[in-house]
C-alpha cells in the first residue's frame, strides 16, 4: 500500500487527480481546441482537392493499363480491344547500344513497327523472300500492319518486310506488361537454321535478341516507376482485394461479438489456437525440408527471381522458416508461463470492456466507419498518384523503319510530328513513318510532377492520421461516458457514441490534427530515408549504412512512441476536453505514474488481441494464398 502510495503522489511525475464524487464522465462545457492547426488542416484538404482535380484535368490511366502501338493507338481499347498485346516486328531495333535510332529515343520507344495483336507467338519463324512467295499462306495476316491485305497486295515479299508492313521473322514470346517479349527458355533451345541476316550462327541471333529485350525491359523500368507497377496489379485484381477485405472485416466483428459472449474461453482458445497453428507450421517445414534435403539446389544458385515458387523448391527456404517458427514457439510459450496470472488480470479487463460494448453496441458498427473513411484515403492517393503519374499528352517522332533504303538514313529520329497529319508518302524514305515516342513532361505542370506527388503523400499520411485520431478520441469519449456511470446502465447517456463524435468534431478538431500532423512528419521523414537507403544503397560504406540503419532505428521507436502517446492523449482531450498538448502531458504524467501496471497489462492484453488478429489476418492471407496459387 505504501509504495502504491508512493507511486501515485510521487511530484515529479505530477499531482495525481483529485477523487470528485460529482464527475460523471466526458466534460460538456468545453470550447474549441487548437484553431490554428485546425485552420491549416482544412487549408491542406482544400489544396489536396485541387491536386486531385488537377491530376484528373491532365492524367491519362490508360497510358498505365493498356499498351500503345506504333501510331499511338492502345491495345485492349476501341477497334483494339481484342488485341491486348503489343508485338514488335524487329526486336532487335531495341537495343539502344547498337541501334543510333533506339538510341535517339532514349530507349522509350523501339524504332520498329509496332501492332496490336490477340496473342504472342509461340514458334520460331523467318520470312521467306523468294519471288514467287504465296503471301497468304507464308505471312501470318494477324502480325501485318491493319494497312495491308496479303491476299490482294501487289508488292512482293521483299518489299513488304523492307517496309515493314509485316515483320520478317518472329520467335516464342510471352506478354509482359502488355508486350509480346522473348522467352527466355525457348530462346536456350533456338533452332540451328533460325539464324538472322548479319548474324553468324543460331546462338549469336539468341543472345542479340536477349541483349534487345534487356534494353526494353528498362526502358520499361525508366519510364514506369515501381509505384505505377503496382496500381497495375492493383487494376487486375482489385476486386478479389476487396472480397478479402470484406471477409476479414466480417470475421473481426464476429470475433468482438464472440468475446462479448465468451471472453474467457475465447482468449484461452485463441492462445492454444496460436501455439496449434506455429506448432503445425514447424512439422509442415521439417515435411518439407526432409523433402528437399538430398537436393543440389540451393539459395545461391537461384539467386533473386520474382518467382516465389522456386524459392519453395530450395530446402535452405525450409529450414529458414522451421528455425523461425521454432524460435516464435518457444518465445510464445515463455510468455504463457511468465505471465499467466497477469493473463487472467487481462481476461478480466477484456471481460469488463466486453461488458461496455454490450451496452454500448453502437462501437462495434463505428470501426466500420473508420475503416470505410481510410478505404477512401487511400483510394484517392491512388487515384491522384495514379493520374499525377500518368499526366502529359503523347508525343510522336518521325523514325526511319529500314535505314538501310534510299534516303532513309539522314532521318534521325528527333523530328516532332502529329499522326493524324503526317503523310508518309510525302517523305522521301519510303519506311518513314510516324510512331509514338513517350509522354510530355516539359509542361508547367509536369515539371512540379515530383512535388505534388510528395504533397500527395505527405497529405495522406496527414488526412488517414487524423480519421484514425478521430475514431480512437471518438471511442475515448463514449466508453468515458460508460466508465463514470455509477449506475449501469441507467446513468449512461443516450446515444453516448454519437454525442462524442459529434463533440469530437465540434470541438477538437485542431488538437486531433496537431497529433497527426505530429506523427506525419516523422512518417514522412521515414519514407525519406528508405528511400535514400534504396537509391545509394550500393554507394554507401559500412560507416554510412551504420547510420542510416541507426536513423531508421531511432525513427521508428519515435513513431510507436508517438503513436502509443497520442492515443492517451486523444484520450484526455475527450474525457477533459483540453488542448492536445496539455491532454499529452496529463496523459505522458498519468502513465508514469502508473508505468508497471500500464506495460505489464496493456502489452498482455494487446498480446492477447494480437492473437485474435493473427488468427484473423493469417486465416484470409492463407486461403488467399492457396486461391490465387491454384
Amino acid at each position: 500500500m505504501g509504495k502504491k502510495k508512493d507511486e501515485a503522489s510521487a511530484p515529479q511525475y505530477g499531482e495525481a487527480a483529485k477523487f470528485d464524487p460529482s464527475f460523471n464522465g466526458p466534460i460538456k462545457n468545453r470550447s474549441c481546441t487548437d484553431i490554428l492547426c485546425c485552420v491549416l488542416f482544412m487549408a491542406a484538404i482544400a489544396g489536396y482537392m485541387v491536386v486531385g482535380i488537377m491530376a484528373w484535368l491532365y492524367g491519362d490511366p490508360r497510358q498505365v493499363l493498356y499498351p500503345r502501338n506504333s501510331t499511338g493507338m492502345f491495345c485492349g481499347l476501341g477497334e483494339n480491344k481484342d488485341k491486348p498485346n503489343v508485338f514488335y516486328f524487329n526486336i532487335l531495333k531495341c537495343a539502344t547500344a547498337t541501334n543510333i535510332m533506339a538510341a535517339a529515343l532514349n530507349g522509350l520507344q523501339c524504332p520498329t513497327t509496332q501492332v496490336c495483336v490477340k496473342s504472342c507467338p509461340n514458334d520460331f519463324w523467318i520470312a521467306p523472300v523468294l519471288p514467287n512467295t504465296i503471301l497468304s499462306q507464308s505471312f501470318n495476316q494477324s502480325y501485318c500492319v491493319p494497312s495491308i491485305n496479303l491476299a490482294n497486295t501487289n508488292l512482293t515479299a521483299r518489299e513488304i518486310t523492307d517496309r515493314e508492313l509485316c515483320p520478317f521473322f518472329y520467335f516464342p514470346s510471352q506478354s509482359v506488361l502488355g508486350r509480346c517479349l522473348p522467352s527466355t527458355s525457348f530462346l536456350d533451345k533456338i533452332p540451328s537454321n533460325f539464324t538472322l541476316p548479319g548474324m553468324v550462327n543460331a546462338n549469336q541471333t539468341a543472345s542479340s535478341i536477349k541483349n534487345a529485350t534487356r534494353d526494353v525491359v528498362s526502358g520499361l523500368a525508366g519510364a514506369k516507376d515501381i509505384g505505377v507497377r503496382i496500381f497495375e496489379d492493383f487494376a487486375v485484381s482489385w476486386y478479389w482485394i476487396l472480397i478479402g477485405l470484406l471477409i476479414a472485416m466480417l470475421v473481426s466483428l464476429l470475433f468482438l461479438l464472440l468475446l462479448r459472449l465468451m471472453a474467457g474461453v475465447l482468449v484461452w482458445i485463441l492462445i492454444v489456437g496460436v501455439l496449434a497453428v506455429v506448432a503445425y507450421g514447424i512439422y509442415h517445414c521439417y515435411m518439407e525440408y526432409d523433402i528437399y534435403k538430398n537436393s543440389t539446389l540451393t539459395l545461391s544458385n537461384v539467386g533473386f527471381t520474382t518467382n516465389v515458387s522456386v524459392y519453395l523448391q530450395v530446402k535452405e527456404t525450409w529450414l529458414a522458416f522451421l528455425i523461425i517458427l521454432a524460435v516464435l514457439e518457444g518465445i510464445l510459450l515463455l510468455v504463457l508461463l511468465f505471465l499467466r496470472t497477469r493473463i487472467l488480470i487481462a481476461i478480466a479487463l477484456i471481460k469488463e470492456a466486453s461488458k461496455a460494448v454490450g451496452h454500448m453496441m453502437s462501437t462495434l458498427v463505428y470501426p466500420v466507419i473508420t475503416f470505410i473513411l481510410l478505404v477512401v484515403c487511400v483510394a484517392y492517393w491512388g487515384i491522384t498518384a495514379l493520374y499525377l503519374a500518368t499526366s502529359g499528352g503523347p508525343l510522336y517522332r518521325v523514325v526511319a523503319l529500314n535505314t538501310s533504303l534510299p534516303n532513309c538514313a539522314q532521318i534521325n529520329g528527333t523530328e516532332s510530328c502529329d499522326p493524324l497529319s503526317y503523310n508518309a508518302s510525302s517523305s522521301s524514305c519510303s519506311s518513314a513513318r510516324c510512331v509514338f515516342f513517350r509522354y510530355n513532361d516539359q509542361g508547367l505542370f509536369q515539371r512540379n510532377l515530383f512535388n505534388l506527388q510528395i504533397y500527395n503523400v505527405l497529405a495522406f499520411l496527414w488526412v488517414v492520421n487524423f480519421v484514425i485520431a478521430l475514431g480512437q478520441c471518438t471511442l475515448a469519449g463514449a466508453f468515458a461516458s460508460y466508465y463514470w456511470a455509477f449506475s449501469k446502465p441507467g446513468d449512461i447517456p443516450a446515444l453516448p457514441l454519437t454525442a462524442s463524435f459529434f463533440r469530437t468534431l465540434r470541438y477538437h478538431v485542431g488538437s486531433l490534427a496537431f497529433g497527426a500532423l505530429i506523427l506525419t512528419i516523422i512518417q514522412f521523414i521515414r519514407i525519406v530515408l528508405e528511400y535514400i537507403d534504396h537509391k545509394f544503397r550500393a554507394a554507401q560504406n559500412p560507416c554510412a549504412r551504420f547510420l542510416m540503419c541507426c536513423l531508421k532505428c531511432c525513427f521508428w521507436c519515435l513513431e510507436k512512441f508517438i503513436k502509443f502517446l497520442n492515443r492517451n492523449a486523444y484520450i484526455m482531450i475527450a474525457v477533459y476536453g483540453k488542448n492536445f498538448c496539455v491532454s499529452a502531458k496529463n496523459a505522458f504524467m498519468l502513465l508514469l505514474r502508473n508505468i508497471v501496471r500500464v506495460v505489464v497489462l496493456d502489452k498482455v492484453t494487446d498480446l492477447l488481441l494480437f492473437f485474435g488478429t493473427l488468427l484473423v489476418v493469417g486465416g484470409v492471407g492463407v486461403l488467399s494464398f492457396f486461391f490465387f496459387s491454384g
